[in-house]
């Protein structure tokens, strides 16, 4: 078996993935998740906040899961898979500038490939940071990842269409600003036609931008590329997906005493057989 990649191997080629096409960054949100996910021939990983909250039977906000907890959560992925990683890093577990940095610093220490940190204030009154402070919270995390070395790529995120302030001009001013203050890669989710993102991709060129695909729009992967997108990731679907399927199965046995659901289950073989593999893959 050939030695695993190093943390500084995986930034590196994680840095790559961006430098040109289009690659898919799908979310797991736990050890055999992500292992899975590698067996599959991914390239790259991400971190699901809400993958990782609904298994802890929790909401998805900065507030109710500690950031201890994220950053444990974080480094087992890390260390779970030979692929590089990136962190789903909400807005950065507090609100000021230098909370954030201190907040990303350890994040950093986790050997996470990348980050991202977004613009909700988790207040729904005014449920975007202003302007400003948004910017100095991107300018603040980026001069902790040049402090701790550079390598870890960070994302910028404008929240805008998942909190109900839909306005394009605003998601590209702010994504436009978060480039100029050190942000490698961008990305608004909640976009949702093809003139959307051709005008975040034109907006923000030539810094790649991420694509969130988290239901069909009638968008392939090819289709996303053609209109410039570097990156898709796919936010909680997957983990929803899977929980799709575990309250169908759990409704119709609790509401009428049957187990067709079940049909749609991995065979039991097929799990046990990957994983007894991966493990003996995985042995020294």
């Amino acid at each position: 078996m050939p030695p695993r990649p190093t943390i500084a191997e995986k930034r590196r080629r994680y840095r790559e993935l961006h430098q040109a096409g289009c690659f898919v960054l799908p979310n797991p949100w736990d050890v055999g998740t992500a292992r899975y996910l590698q067996h599959l021939g991914f390239e790259a990983l991400a971190t699901t906040s809400s993958g990782l909250a609904f298994g802890l039977g929790l909401p998805d906000a900065d507030w109710a899961v500690p950031v201890d907890v994220v950053l444990a959560h974080i480094r087992g992925l890390v260390e779970a898979t030979d692929l590089p990683v990136n962190a789903d890093f909400e807005s950065g577990y507090a609100h000021e500038p230098e909370g954030v940095a201190g907040n990303v610093r350890r994040c950093v220490e986790t050997g996470v490939a990348g980050l991202s940190i977004e613009d909700a204030t988790g207040d729904r009154a005014a449920p975007l940071y202003d302007f400003a402070l948004a910017v100095e919270r991107i300018r603040a995390s980026r001069d902790a990842i040049d402090r701790a070395g550079g390598e870890v790529v960070l994302t910028a995120r404008c929240e805008s269409f998942l909190v109900g302030r839909p306005d394009l001009d605003e998601v590209v001013r702010r994504l436009a600003a978060y480039a100029e203050a050190g942000a490698d890669c961008l990305y608004a989710p909640g976009l949702r036609t093809r003139a959307e993102i051709a005008a975040v991709v034109d907006a923000v060129a030539p810094k790649p931008v991420n694509i969130l695909m988290s239901g069909p729009l009638g968008l392939t992967v090819a289709d996303l590329a053609a209109l410039g997108a570097r990156r898709i990731s796919l936010g909680s679907a997957l983990a929803r997906a899977a929980w799709g399927g575990f309250i169908r199965a759990a409704r119709e046995l609790a509401e009428e005493g049957r187990f067709e659901a079940l049909a749609d289950a991995a065979p039991f073989a097929e799990l046990n057989t990957f994983f007894r593999n991966d493990v003996q893959r995985r042995a020294p």
